[in-house]
């Protein structure tokens, strides 16, 4: 969750904004993942 903070103040997003948004990112990254790993070749 650091990360994600530290690069929305690299892009000069505002912390709030940022935690506003992480629930989202973190939803589409566990969805990509999930399709990843049920490939054949993930």
């Amino acid at each position: 969750m650091s990360a994600a903070l530290a690069l929305g103040d690299a892009l000069g997003i505002p912390p709030l904004a940022m935690a506003g948004l992480l629930p989202v990112i973190e939803a589409v990254m566990v969805a990509k993942l999930n399709e990843q790993m049920e490939r054949p070749d993930g």
